[in-house]
């Protein structure tokens, strides 16, 4: 089973666990068809000369989780996650080529495999814990949000379902950055993965109901091209591909490598 192999829920699984996350990827170049310039603009004026953001950037994640603690059996366990994601205007030689955006976000939570049958698939993970999520960012662009959430997994041999619910930990008007985030992120979120072969296949959906507003992103990952390195492709449509653009909304095509999936 997928979550079983990338979990360590095998009872001859190490006890100290450490392993990568989500993918850890680096797409050389990322397009997308509506630039978010509007939070730099303060920035960008700083040059003498009229400049802006180029449409296509590189877009990059590391991404890595340890068992802190588990049972005997391996069923239950304490976990910390980190996952780092991001956009670098690469291109953008005339404007020093910063990075446009980078995306902290740590976790902690409990995971516990039920081993129940659902119909052909297994619920075999269930999530619950804490994630704090920020740019790191000084005012007028820091943009962060912290949540309590629980998350599922069911799976077969190539088949794997994930549902993530979450819930805001709000703090005073304020202190916060993007009071409005959830109108454009959701509460959740639903992945799910499919392999054929060496080559694998994920789709995310998430969204709001109420404003209908929210996000796909769709990609592939080929069998090992260079040593472990996979191609690896993504297209992404919504809102929220980062903090900075949690109400933009816009369309990414891009193409590079990885060295894992999400399972």
């Amino acid at each position: 089973m997928l979550i079983e192999t990338a979990w360590g829920f095998l009872p001859d699984s190490r006890e100290a666990y450490v392993r990568l996350h989500q993918p850890n990827y680096i797409l050389f170049a990322r397009y997308t068809d509506d630039v978010n310039s509007g939070p730099y603009e303060p920035l960008l004026d700083a040059f003498a000369e009229e400049q802006e953001l180029k449409d296509i950037e590189a877009k990059f994640q590391l991404s890595f989780k340890g068992r802190l603690a588990t049972s005997e059996d391996r069923r239950w366990g304490l976990w910390f996650a980190y996952t780092q994601q991001s956009q670098w205007q690469v291109y953008s030689a005339d404007i020093s080529s910063p990075f446009r955006e980078t995306n902290y976000m740590p976790e902690l939570f409990g995971s516990f495999r039920p081993g129940v049958d659902v119909g052909s698939l297994k619920f075999n993970l269930l999530n619950f814990g804490y994630t704090h999520q920020s740019n790191g960012r000084a005012d007028p662009i820091s943009r962060s949000w912290d949540r309590l959430f629980v998350e599922g997994g069911l799976d077969s041999e190539n088949f794997a379902l994930i549902v993530r619910a979450w819930t805001r930990v709000e703090f005073s008007d304020e202190d916060d950055d993007n009071p409005d985030i959830l109108d454009y992120m959701g509460h959740g979120q639903v992945t799910a993965l499919y392999r054929r072969g060496e080559n694998t296949f994920s789709l995310m959906g998430r969204g709001n109901l109420g404003t209908g507003k929210g996000a796909a992103q769709f990609s592939w990952t080929s069998r090992p091209v260079l040593g472990p390195l996979r191609v690896h492709f993504q297209l992404f449509s919504g809102y929220g591909e980062s903090l900075i653009d949690y109400n933009w909304n816009q369309t990414t095509v891009g193409l590079g490598v990885t060295l894992n999936d999400l399972l």
